[in-house]
């Protein structure tokens, strides 16, 4: 229960965060960093008559009508309620912050802005397991008819809807939004590496064995141990593998310096794990 709560929380504050990113830095500029949001930027400017959100909505309906056809229901409920959340949060700042002109006057500090409150948000939501829908969905119907890899399907399409800004806004601003997208996908991907990153910790030590009690008792949590032989000692060590939060890591460190000054300790970035104790592999 705890987790579907924070599950829900992240998400939901994702969709603030993505909401805001688009709806107070790009859509007043104009700028069409692809997806959902940058396609109702584009008709926004050819049909005045409805709003962005609202345009968004009929969007993402359409594209989930197809998903559901075409795919099945493998985008998840999570992706539906995100993509339909962002739009109506949209809707609201329209109606109760509504923005005629562009905050500072400068596209380009507006865009850098923009991409970094959107594009966190965004990497909450992934990190979720949901998307914001648009071109995701596209890209997922891609991957499975021509077998395009995802994140080149949502580089396409992205790239296609900036083309189309280009129509719609000029060169310039279709220019922008292009390096809004190539911005945006280094954005989501280094921030979902930060959030999952944890610590594979290989430790030799004299007292390996408080080390493992700490371990276990302690951080509750399980280490590997090997068997293995000194080269220049010729004696039996006990070696010990352990994936911990960053946290966690630093918290062990403490310990291990104060049981022993001596002990060797080698420690690797591992992105994302799976199983006991971490993510389930269903995730």
């Amino acid at each position: 229960m705890k987790t579907k709560i924070k599950e829900f929380v992240l998400i939901n504050i994702g969709m603030i965060m993505v909401s805001a990113g688009m709806y107070f830095f790009l859509m007043p500029n104009n700028l069409a960093t692809g997806g959902a949001n940058g396609l109702a930027i584009v008709i926004n400017k050819f049909i005045g008559g409805l709003s962005v959100g609202w345009i968004m909505i009929i969007i993402n309906l359409f594209l989930f009508v197809i998903a559901f056809v075409i795919i099945g229901k493998s985008f998840g409920g999570k992706s539906v309620y995100a993509s339909f959340g962002v739009s109506g949060i949209i809707i609201v700042f329209q109606k109760f912050i509504p923005i005629k002109n562009p905050l500072t006057g400068d596209i380009f500090l507006e865009l850098v802005f923009g991409i970094l409150i959107s594009g966190i948000g965004m990497a909450i939501v992934f990190n979720q397991n949901a998307s914001t829908g648009g071109t995701d969905i596209l890209a997922k119907i891609l991957n499975k008819y021509f077998h395009i890899n995802l994140g080149k399907g949502v580089l396409m399409c992205d790239l296609i809807i900036t083309i189309m800004a280009a129509f719609a806004f000029g060169i310039k601003l279709s220019l922008y939004a292009m390096l809004g997208v190539i911005i945006n996908g280094y954005v989501i991907d280094n921030i979902i590496d930060g959030i999952n990153v944890c610590k594979e910790v290989t430790i030799i030590s004299k007292n390996s064995h408080k080390i493992r009690k700490y371990i276990r008792e302690d951080l509750e949590k399980t280490c590997t141990i090997y068997n293995g032989v000194g080269d220049f000692s010729n004696e039996n060590k006990e070696v010990l593998v352990v994936i911990l939060g960053r946290r966690e890591f630093i918290t062990l460190k403490k310990f291990i310096n104060s049981v022993d000054k001596d002990a060797f300790i080698t420690v690797n970035n591992i992105y994302e794990a799976f199983g006991d104790g971490f993510k389930s592999l269903t995730h």
